[in-house]
């Protein structure tokens, strides 16, 4: 991949690229920021264009053997580390070297843009976590401790960081303290709380912004060749996280349901129907895991707008007209008093879900917490 194939981040590109020109390249760095930003497309155009042998001063050439290996994510001085799990195929001991084939093609597929639940999705590892097992640390330390194949550098790659088990994160702290010679790390997370201290204070930090409107306004009209408007929708429900603008542009109706959905579950509690909650909760059993998730991180979406509107800044509210209307007349209900339970309640609830919690339980609580919190002035 090249910088010019990566949407925005501009200011970040010019910073990665001038570290190469200047030989300050670090040898461990963080790239920290929200999913759909672009972290893995970041690392892997900087990566491109650190081994790239004709580089210009703005990019990768882009059609050497180096970045024709590089674009199709097998050079031999190109490692990655992501988070698996057994598998219909793979029975036990999981680790990334067994699902290369899988990771070159989902990655490709998808342009670098990619998220954790869609990477289990493309695996089929069902209702299980992903995680990096001590096995991959070793794999790696295994590989790096040789010599560069072709380029000047051996370049590791390890997606959803925080996915590392603690022995992991310990046995990689040791390559990272000692690094091999002319080896680069890049490390990407989302959550750095989930980091252990160690690793972040070994890394160089690369803060990766939320991608701003325009540029995925413009990356949605020349990607997909959408009218300006259907750009802007998408790009103002998306908050700066291109996956979720192109889910809003091609999933139109699946957003609509979690407009639809939110607004009739706090209606519901707005009007204490308990016999009605019992029914939604058993309804919304049915839409599966993920849905669950996105419908409780909508209403999270939705929470944070009211702060928004709570202090007279409606114009900044990224939602399409009828949302908005929506969010507005909800708003007053989120003050001082109720806020942060109710946001710890429904991340909770989130965290439930991803624990194979039983959902309808989870809604029907979240549900009658929700009728005597949404009371509180």
């Amino acid at each position: 991949m090249q910088f010019k194939d990566v949407i925005g981040q501009s200011a970040i590109k010019q910073r990665l690229i001038q570290s190469v020109r200047e030989n300050h390249v670090s040898h461990a760095q963080l790239f920290l920021g929200p999913a759909g930003s672009g972290k893995l497309p970041l690392a892997l155009a900087y990566a491109q264009y650190i081994l790239c042998p004709n580089r210009t001063e703005t990019d990768s050439c882009g059609i050497c053997p180096t970045c024709q290996k590089m674009q199709k994510l097998v050079h031999p001085d190109l490692h990655f580390v992501v988070p698996t799990n057994t598998t219909k195929s793979v029975k036990s001991n999981p680790e990334s070297d067994l699902f290369m084939e899988e990771w070159r093609e989902y990655v490709q597929k998808n342009e670098g843009y990619i998220n954790e639940s869609g990477w289990y999705g493309f695996l089929d590892i069902e209702n299980k976590q992903g995680y990096m097992s001590v096995r991959d640390a070793a794999s790696l330390l295994r590989k790096l401790n040789m010599k560069a194949y072709e380029g000047d550098y051996k370049i590791a790659i390890i997606w959803m960081a925080e996915k590392m088990r603690t022995d992991t994160a310990n046995k990689l702290l040791k390559l990272l303290e000692e690094p091999p010679e002319k080896t680069i790390f890049l490390l990407i997370a989302e959550d750095q709380d989930q980091l252990l201290a160690t690793i972040k204070s070994r890394t160089a930090l690369v803060k990766i912004p939320a991608l701003d409107t325009a540029a995925i306004e413009t990356a949605l009209q020349q990607r997909f060749g959408c009218d300006p408007k259907q750009a802007h929708d998408a790009a103002m429900i998306s908050e700066g996280d291109w996956l979720t603008a192109c889910q809003s542009f091609k999933d139109f109706e699946d957003h609509k349901f979690f407009f639809t959905t939110f607004q009739q579950w706090m209606r519901l509690c707005f009007r204490a129907a308990y016999s009605e909650i019992i029914d939604f909760s058993a309804n919304v059993k049915s839409i599966g895991r993920e849905k669950q998730k996105e419908l409780l991180d909508y209403g999270l979406r939705i929470i944070r707008n009211s702060l928004l509107f709570n202090n007279n800044l409606a114009e900044i509210v990224m939602l399409p007209e009828d949302e908005k209307t929506f969010n507005s007349k909800f708003a007053p209900f989120v003050n001082p008093a109720n806020l942060a339970q109710i946001v710890e309640l429904f991340e909770e609830a989130i965290r439930q879900i991803e624990r194979n919690g039983n959902a309808q339980i989870i809604f029907t609580d979240v549900s009658f917490k929700m009728i005597g919190l949404l009371k509180k002035k």
